[in-house]
């Protein structure tokens, strides 16, 4: 069963964390405190309080939960309105590459998914530091393709096969944070990042035997936390 594990400065803001991250209420999971706030040391009083709680989806909730996921990932985007959303997406970005010389776009569609690539030699501009401006662009472009429809259009932007590349690096990158967890025995914190690049590294973790993974912070400042299971 889908189990996480949430952080706060007292058991509630964490199970509160938690219920959130997991989309549920109090009643549909079961909670552990695995940190609890009142077993504090004499030297540890001046450090920040955290508690640690682990949720876990009661068996008719998650099979419930992952019904619903598979009904909507199996609704495919219609083509009436793929077309609309196709016709506001190029009146976008014919405009928008007169700014750019040189850029290159082509949209697809994938069953319920919109798909955007760009290339040029002047598009690795539109990328930024870690993705930061591709993320906002693809953002605005979501908007755009949701303007006219009567239907949810779900958008995924590409440019120079940055995600690809970046998919791969996050992945090497869940690698060597399980060794370091192992070899020091203490949790990593990374700096902040999208929804979709701590998905990449959940799921290249969570079939580990030594560590675990979970998010903390709220968007967005969401930071993924590697540590070792208990």
């Amino acid at each position: 069963m889908k189990s996480i594990i949430a952080e706060g400065k007292t058991s509630n803001e964490a199970i509160e964390n938690g219920l959130r991250e997991l989309g549920c209420t109090k009643q549909d999971v079961d909670i552990k405190i695995l940190e609890n706030e009142e077993k504090r040391s004499f030297y540890s009083i001046l450090a920040p309080r955290i508690v640690k709680v682990e949720l876990t989806l009661k068996e008719n909730v998650e099979k419930n939960i992952e019904k619903t996921i598979i009904n909507k990932e199996e609704k495919i985007l219609s083509d009436e309105n793929y077309e609309l959303a196709k016709k506001d997406l190029l009146k976008f970005l014919d405009s928008f590459s007169k700014i750019y010389d040189g850029l290159e776009y082509e949209i697809n569609k994938d069953n319920n998914l919109v798909e955007i690539k760009i290339t040029g030699e002047n598009s690795s501009k539109l990328i930024g530091y870690r993705g930061d401006i591709i993320n906002s662009l693809q953002t605005v472009l979501s908007a755009i393709a949701n303007k006219n429809t009567d239907e949810r259009v779900r958008l995924s932007l590409d440019i120079c096969d940055y995600k690809s590349k970046r998919e791969n690096t996050l992945k090497e990158l869940a690698k060597k944070l399980e060794k370091t967890v192992l070899r020091t025995k203490r949790k990593v914190v990374l700096e902040p990042m999208t929804a979709y690049e701590r998905k990449i590294l959940h799921t290249e973790l969570q079939n580990s035997k030594n560590v675990t993974t979970y998010s903390i912070g709220e968007e967005p400042h969401r930071k993924l936390v590697v540590d070792l299971k208990k």
